[in-house]
């Protein structure tokens, strides 16, 4: 987690495909009209879901969670 903070701390990402060009298997999720990233993190052990705004370089966590937990899709209640 600190790894990717750092790094994410001084990204210019202005778009999924920028994301991308850094962690290529970031995905982009829509729930509820909203568009998250996920992100596999710690060796793949969990799940990182964010919520970038890419015109204000912000990125809000919205949850971090297992893979096992992630699949249930809970989270996007």
């Amino acid at each position: 987690m600190d790894a990717w903070f750092r790094i994410a701390s001084k990204a210019e990402w202005s778009s999924l495909a920028d994301i991308r060009k850094t962690y290529r298997s970031a995905d982009g999720v829509t729930v509820g009209g909203k568009a998250y990233v996920v992100f596999n993190i710690a060796g793949n052990k969990f799940r990182l879901i964010v919520k970038v705004e890419y015109k204000y370089r912000k990125i809000s966590t919205k949850r971090v969670l297992t893979h096992a937990e992630c699949d249930k899709e809970d989270w996007k209640r």
